[in-house]
């Protein structure tokens, strides 16, 4: 899961041109992927070693095959353990350059000088910054990587009033690539959406609770000590279908039609499809003795494995107002539905 996202962050970020000295949100994304993949190649790097010095114990007979296999089992524990701390640094960065981002606080591709940047896969050659020198090439299917970011919550008996779960505390990321392909040859007003995402659904409990598995419910129950930080977490791989309306106008480019895509007001309707991939809790204590404890339990807490929901978006260019709302109740078995909806800020990055 990790790596996907490393290298869809990466790969998208590749095909991006630089600007005149200036760090933008795209540049400093791929900073903090490039990030995570040197976490995950080193830690790797050291389980192997670990690992080839245990055989080696085992080759000379100082142990039997049951302990080498309970210090290897040892061994990756110990380096899972160690990948998710150091990224989970990295998240915690980039969760803070997309408020930024959010906040207008960092600059993207889109405030440049637009012929400073590649023009995506709409353009094939580049000789110079006139408009005339560019050498046009027709594509009507084209690429983004998608990031979304903002509030979430659960509807229950059809309302997010009174809720469970602070509103803005518990908050989802998502991280994607898609496809845009223009459905008619001749028109640009529609177009069809379609790809992969990971999201990440973040539910931070009020009135000092945390969510416990009774049989094949999961409640929230109140805990005995004072918990600074509750937080249940659902990973998602979803699959997006959208059909987005966009009003960017033709344009003609050495006597030829040319169909240009997030150039004006757009909007977009559809769903998602998958499958969770990981739920966790994670609590965040201090201990009688004064020390910080962050306690992380894995598992399903009964949370529905299939998942499938609706969205919505609409905005001008790149950015957009996002909705997503899960028809699936997020637990199998509750005597009431609770239902996953998320409010947030999409950027189509092409």
């Amino acid at each position: 899961m990790k790596n996907f996202i490393i290298y869809l962050a990466i790969f998208a970020a590749t095909t991006i041109a630089k600007t005149y000295g200036q760090e933008t949100f795209e540049q400093k994304a791929k900073a903090i992927a490039s990030e995570i993949e040197k976490i995950t190649k080193e830690e790797k790097v050291y389980l192997k070693d670990q690992v080839e010095l245990v055989n080696q114990e085992l080759e000379k007979g100082k142990i039997n095959r049951e302990q080498a296999d309970e210090k290897k089992l040892k061994l990756a524990e110990e380096v899972a353990a160690r990948i998710e701390e150091r990224v989970a640094i990295q998240e915690s960065k980039l969760s803070d350059l997309v408020q930024q981002k959010v906040e207008g606080r960092i600059t993207s591709l889109d405030t440049v000088d637009r012929y400073d940047r590649f023009f995506g896969k709409g353009f094939k050659v580049r000789y110079g910054r006139k408009k005339d020198s560019l050498q046009y090439v027709e594509k009507r299917t084209t690429t983004q990587l998608v990031f979304a970011a903002g509030v979430n919550n659960l509807v229950t008996d059809k309302a997010v009033a009174n809720s469970d779960f602070r509103y803005w505390g518990s908050h989802f990321y998502e991280l994607g690539w898609t496809y845009n392909t223009r459905i008619f040859k001749n028109d640009n007003l529609l177009h069809f959406k379609y790809g992969l995402s990971l999201q990440y659904n973040n539910l931070r409990a009020t009135d000092n609770r945390y969510f416990v598995e009774n049989g094949n419910q999961t409640q929230l129950v109140a805990s005995g000590i004072n918990l600074k930080d509750s937080r249940l977490r659902n990973v998602n791989l979803v699959m997006p279908l959208y059909l987005e309306f966009d009003t960017s106008p033709k344009q003609m480019k050495n006597d030829k039609t040319v169909y240009k895509i997030q150039q004006g007001f757009r909007f977009g309707i559809g769903g998602f499809v998958g499958a969770n991939l990981k739920t966790k809790q994670i609590l965040r204590y201090d201990n009688p003795s004064g020390h910080s404890v962050i306690e992380k339990a894995k598992g399903d807490f009964n949370v529905n494995d299939f998942v499938y929901g609706l969205g919505a978006y609409a905005g001008f260019e790149g950015t957009t107002l996002y909705v997503k709302y899960d028809l699936n109740p997020l637990f199998k078995n509750n005597p009431i539905d609770q239902n996953n909806i998320s409010l947030g800020i999409r950027f189509d990055m092409n």
